[in-house]
C-alpha cells in the first residue's frame, strides 16, 4: 500500500494508448494544466492535445513497440516542461506517463533512509571486465561462473510510480549486499555487475555449485528483504540463474546467455532457489517453440478450459463458489502448466483471444456445474490482463450475460492486484452495473492504492497464496494477511484466501478476520464437466 509521502510522487498521468493514438483508458492528470485527461477517454490524443506533445506521444509508442523497450523525451508546451516514458504493452499498445518535474520538496520525501553513499554499476565497463576475467580463467585453467538476477519489481515501480524512485529502491537494495568474504571451499571471489535496469549480473571464481548456491542464497535474502524508501515499503522478488564455465559453455557471450536462460526459467517456474543452467533447458526452450505454433490452434478448437476448485465458507465449510483456473490438456504432451503457455500467449499477442475462448466456456460449464453439482454455483473466473485491459472486454462481459444467458449473480471475475492498478477505478462502472462481482486477487503480491480501492466498485479481495501458506512460521506473512483482511472489512469488501491447506491456516484466517478460503483443506471430488470440442472450422 502506498504511503502519503509516496503518493505526492505517482505519476500525474497515465495513459493507455494503441500505436495509432487512441486512447483506451487513462487515470491522473488532474494536476496536468492544459492536458485535459477529463477528455481523453476514447479520444485520439491529436484531438485533445497540442499537435506538437500528441505527435511526439505517438512517435514515442511507435517506437517502444518496434523496439520492445522503454523510450523517454523531455516535452515542452504552454510554458510547463514535462517528462514523458512510454513502456510497450504488446504487439500494438504502449503505456504512457505523463509527469511534471519534481520538485525539490517532494524529492526530499524520497531520499533514502541508509546514510552510506549510492552504489554506483559500472554497466559499460562490467562485460569488458567479464570478458576479461573468462579469458582469464579460461587460460589459468581457474574455476568461473556467472549468475544472473533478475529483479522483479523494479520495472513496476518505474512504470507506475517513478523512474527515481525505483533506482531508489534498487540502490538501497545493493547497500544491503553481503560483501565478500575470504572463506576456504566457498565462492569468495567475485564482483557484481548491472545489465538492465532490473537484471544484475554476478562472477564468480567457483565453479562449486554448493558453494555458489549457498552465496546466490545471501544476496537473494539480502534482496527479498522489505526496503523503505522515505515513509513507503517495497519488497523485490529476486530469480537467479548460473552458467559454469567449461561445464555450460567456453565464451563469456554463451555463459552470459546461458546464465540468462537460467534465470527465465526460474521467473518461469516461480523458483526462489538457484537455477543452475542444463542442457534441458535447451530442449524446454524448443518445446516453447512447439507450443506457440499449437496455441493458436489449442484457442480455435477450445482445448484450453477451466478446472474448478470449490472454495468454502471458512466457518461452516459450506461452498460458496467454484473457482476456475486455466487448464490445457495437450493430445500429446499431456496437461500444459499455465506458467508455460500464458508467457507465450502475452509475447505473441494471443493473450486476449486466449481469454474470450475461456469466456465463452464459461455459459457451458455454469450449465453443466449447476446439473452436476449445485444449482446456485457461482463461477469465479480471472481473465487474463491483456483482455482486461482491452477496450471491448465490458463488451465481451456484456455478452455472455446477455447473449450466452448467464445470470450476473453467477459470475465473479477476479482481478489481479497488478491489472486493477493499470486501471483507473471509473473503468470498472461498466462491470459493476452489469451485476458481476469484482474480486482483487493476489493481494499483498503487487502494489495497491488504498484510493483506489476504496473508489472501485469491488466485491472481494482474495489474499495471495504465498502469504497464506506462510502463515504459521513467517511473521511477515501475518502482519501481510492481516493488513489485507482489515483493509477489505474497512473498505467494506469480502476478504477471501486461497492457499487454505490445514486447519491451523483456516482458524487463524478465521480470527483474522477472513470470510471465505479455498484449498487443501477442503478437497473433494470436483465434478468432470470437460466435453469434446469440434475442431474449428478451416478458413
Amino acid at each position: 500500500m502506498y504511503s502519503e509521502a509516496l503518493l505526492e510522487a505517482l505519476p500525474d498521468l497515465v495513459v493507455l494508448l494503441r500505436r495509432d493514438g487512441l486512447v483506451l483508458a487513462h487515470a491522473g492528470g488532474e494536476a496536468l494544466a492544459g492536458l485535459r485527461p477529463a477528455q481523453l477517454a476514447s479520444a485520439r490524443l491529436e484531438e485533445v492535445w497540442p499537435a506538437a506533445l500528441a505527435e511526439l506521444v505517438k512517435q514515442l509508442a511507435r517506437k517502444s513497440i518496434a523496439t520492445r523497450a522503454s523510450t523517454e523525451a523531455q516535452a515542452h508546451e504552454g510554458g510547463r516542461s514535462y517528462h514523458v516514458r512510454v513502456s510497450p504493452r504488446g504487439p500494438d499498445r504502449a503505456l504512457c506517463v505523463v509527469r511534471a518535474p519534481l520538485v525539490p520538496a517532494q524529492s526530499d520525501l524520497l531520499e533514502l533512509t541508509d546514510e552510506q553513499s549510492r552504489p554506483q554499476l559500472d554497466r559499460r565497463g562490467f562485460l569488458t571486465r567479464l570478458k576479461e576475467s573468462i579469458a582469464l580463467a579460461a587460460l589459468r585453467e581457474q574455476p568461473a561462473a556467472v549468475a544472473v538476477i533478475h529483479i522483479e519489481g523494479i520495472t513496476d515501480i518505474a512504470h507506475i510510480i517513478a523512474g527515481p524512485v525505483a533506482e531508489q529502491v534498487l540502490s538501497a537494495a545493493l547497500l544491503r549486499l553481503p560483501q565478500p568474504t575470504v572463506t576456504e571451499g566457498a565462492a569468495s571471489s567475485w564482483y557484481l555487475g548491472q545489465l538492465s535496469d532490473c537484471v544484475l549480473a554476478l562472477v564468480l571464481a567457483s565453479a562449486d555449485r554448493g558453494a555458489i548456491d549457498e552465496l546466490s542464497s545471501q544476496i537473494c535474502a539480502s534482496l527479498r528483504a522489505p526496503i523503505r524508501v522515505g515513509s513507503a515499503e517495497f519488497r523485490l522478488t529476486p530469480y537467479v540463474g548460473v552458467a559454469i564455465l567449461g561445464e555450460d559453455a567456453t565464451s563469456p557471450k554463451m555463459l552470459l546467455e546461458h546464465a540468462q536462460a537460467a534465470a527465465s526459467e526460474a521467473r518461469r517456474g516461480g523458483h526462489t532457489g538457484t537455477c543452475f543452467f542444463t542442457d534441458t533447458l535447451c530442449l524446454q526452450s524448443l518445446a516453447r517453440l512447439d507450443i506457440a505454433r499449437e496455441l493458436n490452434q489449442a484457442i480455435a478448437n477450445r482445448d484450453i478450459r477451466l478446472r474448478y476448485v470449490s472454495r468454502h465458507d471458512l466457518a461452516s465449510g459450506r461452498r460458496v463458489a467454484w473457482v476456475g483456473y486455466l487448464r490445457w490438456l495437450h493430445p500429446l504432451r499431456g496437461e500444459i502448466r499455465p506458467a508455460e503457455f500464458l508467457r507465450v500467449a502475452e509475447t505473441t499477442g494471443l493473450a486476449t483471444a486466449l481469454s474470450r475462448g475461456v469466456l465463452a466456456c464459461v455459459r457451458e460449464d455454469c450449465d453443466a456445474l449447476q446439473l452436476r453439482a449445485d444449482p446456485n454455483v457461482r463461477i469465479s473466473f480471472g481473465a487474463l490482463r491483456h483482455h482486461i485491459l482491452h477496450e471491448d472486454f465490458a463488451g465481451d462481459v456484456s455478452s455472455l450475460l446477455h447473449d450466452g444467458g448467464v445470470l450476473p449473480e453467477q459470475v465473479e471475475l477476479r482481478i489481479s492486484e497488478k491489472t486493477f492498478i493499470a486501471r483507473a477505478p471509473e473503468h470498472l462502472q461498466p462491470l459493476a452495473r452489469l451485476g458481476v462481482r469484482l474480486v482483487v486477487d493476489e493481494v499483498g503480491r503487487g502494489m495497491g492504492s488504498l484510493d483506489w480501492l476504496a473508489r472501485a466498485p469491488l466485491w472481494g479481495l482474495q489474499l495471495d497464496r504465498a502469504w497464506v501458506s506462510a502463515l504459521q512460521h513467517d511473521e511477515v506473512a501475518q502482519r501481510v494477511c492481516r493488513a489485507g483482511i482489515g483493509v477489505a472489512l474497512a473498505l467494506g469488501l469480502v476478504p477471501l484466501a486461497t492457499g487454505v491447506d490445514d486447519r491451523a491456516q483456516r482458524d487463524a484466517l478465521i480470527a483474522m478476520g477472513c470470510c471465505h478460503g479455498l484449498g487443501d483443506f477442503y478437497r473433494e471430488t470436483v465434478p468432470d464437466i470437460s466435453q469434446p470440442r469440434p475442431a474449428a472450422a478451416a478458413g
